[in-house]
């Protein structure tokens, strides 16, 4: 193995167990110094992110690594996440879902359209980011199809980025001058 992908490797492992410490807190709310027990690392390693659970020193440095980049705090030997820790975390959870695609298409397109306001720019970049990373195609600026159910990542979306009001999930039967759109989805 080359060394960018070695290096490539350590940093997705990094991620991952920064990823489920900032999981472990968020669900718990506060979590105290236990995480890093033999027990708490023990729950870690049954969950596939530790290969070994006594590497205490890889979770007490991905606690230490988001407590310094300001995602968890530590307070009366408890951690708890950060507004920007939930911010992170979202990032995370929403950038790894994938949409299940079945074998036949029943040929119906999910559109999907939004008007977020420029006060939440942030939402309406995270939204084009995620509908460009997980297949989406774009008809206009604030107009996405895709020809599978996704409703599913739509109401996580919506309920992750606080946008309910501001997205439309509509299931449409045809699209003017569909073609280039079958295309872009290898279903001609």
């Amino acid at each position: 193995m080359g060394k960018l992908e070695e290096q490539n490797k350590k940093s997705l492992r990094r991620t991952q167990v920064q990823e489920a410490v900032l999981e472990t807190i968020s669900i718990a709310g506060v979590i105290g110094i236990g995480l890093l027990t033999p027990n708490g690392l023990k729950a870690l390693h049954q969950i596939g992110f530790l290969d070994h659970p006594q590497q205490s020193g890889v979770v007490r440095s991905a606690a230490s690594r988001l407590k310094k980049r300001g995602f968890l705090e530590f307070k009366n030997g408890h951690y708890s996440i950060t507004p920007a820790g939930e911010k992170v975390l979202r990032y995370w959870q929403l950038s790894d879902y994938k949409i299940p695609q079945p074998k036949k298409w029943d040929r119906k397109w999910r559109m999907i359209i939004f008007d977020i306001p420029e006060k939440r720019k942030f939402a309406r970049r995270e939204v084009n980011r995620i509908f460009t990373h997980a297949g989406f195609y774009r008809l206009q600026d604030s107009v996405w199809v895709y020809p599978y159910d996704c409703e599913d990542v739509i109401g996580l979306i919506k309920s992750k980025l606080g946008i309910g009001r501001d997205l439309l999930y509509v299931i449409v039967e045809q699209i003017e001058n569909d073609k280039h759109i079958k295309q872009e989805f290898g279903l001609m």
